[in-house]
This record gives structure tokens, sequence and C-alpha cells, in this order.
């Protein structure tokens, strides 16, 4: 089969080569999927540049998010799954990332793909609305009324913040670097949105624009997959009580806690990982985010389908943040 791999530590462009491999064999616990679309983030180009905190040892395979059918199942997974269309996250810590024409995923790491879903859109969906949902829902307990801040909102993560919160009933805030990717922003539902650089907006401090464009009360929950300066600054955004949900560092660095400000304004920071959930709660959410979508109150975010020779092209267009939504390899595309 073919695949993707990663030979050093660079660029994408420069490290990745297209091989031909044997098929992966299925372990303990895995299954072998034929891969359908792969969904591409941040993560699978921190993974070439080895500075993922989860990068494997090269040569591997990178592609977090994959959507295709079952193929083989590996010791303790009951066979009756095959042929199944499954959706979730590879195998990429060992390597058998979905960059590839099959690749490995713990069975307990995907579910079988709702039938609203194609399979482009499913790739893109299980990882940006699950980390939101855990986000949002699991670890701030976002209540219809509040006001939502989202950094890096016109990004795979951001923007399935800025529809969940809109659905859960939020006021939502939308942190963009450009004026195009605050139209798109406002186009999936947020209330505001502010194009900064950093700290700062055309007219000043970010935190200041976020209070007040909330009457000056500040916002209740800060979604940051950004860190850095940008997430440091919108932190002192946050009204008494309020909460910093740290969800990545996009920026390179994770923001700096004023511990003393905290104490003072009684708000927290929370970890936000969206992994090591009980199978029942990864079915209720998944049952809970495929209701919505539905529903429509949140829609497709797939912007950019690339097919699999284009996939250094790929991650060159995420890493030089040219991007808005979600990008996914299209295995059916010329």
């Amino acid at each position: 089969m073919r695949a993707w791999q990663a030979h050093g530590a660079g660029e994408p462009a420069d490290v990745l080569r297209l091989v031909e491999r044997e098929l992966p064999i299925p372990g303990p616990d895995q299954v072998r999927v034929k891969v359908a679309a792969a969904g591409i983030g941040l993560p699978d180009v921190l993974m070439c540049r080895a500075t993922y905190p989860l990068t494997p040892s090269a040569p591997f395979t990178p592609g977090q998010e994959l959507a295709g059918t079952v193929t083989a199942v590996g010791p303790g997974v009951d066979d009756s799954i095959l042929g199944t269309r499954v959706m979730g996250v590879s195998d990429f810590i060992n390597g058998n990332g979905s960059f590839a024409e099959e690749a490995l995923a713990l069975a307990g790491s995907t579910v079988q793909v709702p039938e609203a879903l194609d399979d482009c859109v499913a790739a893109g969906f299980w990882i940006p609305n699950v980390t939101a949902w855990t986000g949002l829902v699991d670890r701030g307990h976002l209540r219809a009324g509040q006001r939502l801040a989202v950094l890096g909102a016109a990004g795979g993560s951001g923007i399935a913040a800025v529809q969940l919160g809109k659905a859960l009933g939020a006021t939502v805030l939308a942190v963009v670097g450009d004026e195009s990717r605050a139209q798109f922003c406002r186009s999936y539902g947020a209330d505001h949105s502010f194009v900064a650089r950093g700290d700062r907006v055309a007219d000043g401090d970010l935190a200041q624009a976020l209070r007040a464009a909330t009457d000056w009360q500040g916002v209740d929950m800060v979604y940051d997959p950004v860190g850095g300066v940008q997430g440091t600054n919108a932190m002192s955004a946050l009204a008494r009580d309020g909460q910093h949900l740290a969800v990545g560092f996009a920026s390179g660095s994770w923001p700096a806690v004023d511990v003393a400000m905290m104490a003072v304004t009684n708000t927290s920071v929370v970890g936000v990982l969206a992994a090591g959930s009980s199978r029942a709660h990864t079915e209720h959410v998944l049952g809970n985010l495929t209701r919505l979508f539905e529903q429509g109150a949140i829609r497709d975010t797939v912007k950019d389908r690339f097919a699999f020779d284009d996939v250094p092209a790929a991650l060159a267009r995420i890493s030089e943040r040219k991007s808005v939504g979600k990008c996914v390899v299209d295995m059916s595309a010329d």
C-alpha cells in the first residue's frame, strides 16, 4: 500500500516521502481501516517537526483522524465489525497514522459513522467536535446566557467551539487573525468577532475589547487552543468565577497564569483533553453531536479537500495559517 512517511524532523514538504509498505497488522484490540478520508490538523505539522509531545520515532506515518471501512481485526476484537464504516483516532502514536491507504486504530478509539455524515465530514468531525464538547460541556459546564470567547476561532478546533457554544445558548465572541476569518466565524453563528495579532486589536488591547463587548462584565469562559501572549491576555478578560479552558498551544507555548489575579477574581484554568473517556461516555457524546448536526445546530466545517498525493501541500497550508475550518484528505479525489 502507499503511505506518507516522515523521515527526520522538519517542514512537512522537506521530510515527508510517499512510500510503498506492507499492510500493517492489527495487534490486540486494534482494527485496520481502509481510509476513505483523513482529517488534517496542526498536530500533524508539529509531528513532522518533532515538536509534538506524542511524536513517534521516524520513520512514521502522521495523520490522527480517519474515516473508512474496517478490513481486519486484531486479537480481542469481535470480527462482526469487519466491513463497518467507522471514524475516529488512528494509531498515529505508534507511527500508523491515517495518511496511508490503510491505517491502524484501537477499536475503542473508533465509532460507527452516523448515516448523516459522509466520509470527508466524518474524518474532520470527531476530534474538533469532541474536543469542543469536552471543554464546553464536560469540563466547563457552559450554560445558556453565558459569554464565551473562542481564540483561534476560524481553525478546526475553534469553529467547532463557536458552533457548539451557540447551540448551547451562549453569546460567542470569536478571536481571529484577519477580517475574512472574522466573516467566516460570523457565518457560523459568532455574535462578535475581533481581529487580533497576539494580544492586540486594531484599537488597543484584546482583553479590553472583550470586556467592552460585554458591557465591561467580562467573559465567563475562554476556549483557548492558541496559548501564548494571546491566551495570557484573554485570561484577564474573565468575569468573576470565569474559566479559562486550556485546549492547546498553536502559538508554540501555553499561556502564563497569574495565580494572584485568579485568586482575587475567583477564576480558574481548566485543562481539556478529549481522550480517556469510557466507551459509554464516548457514545453519549457522539449521539448528542449527531443530533445537533441533524438538527442543523452544528454544520460541516470542511472547507478544503486535498487528494492523497497533495498531503505535503495540505500540511504546508495548515502551517502557513492559510486555511479556515477543517481540512481533509479525500482518498477518492484526483
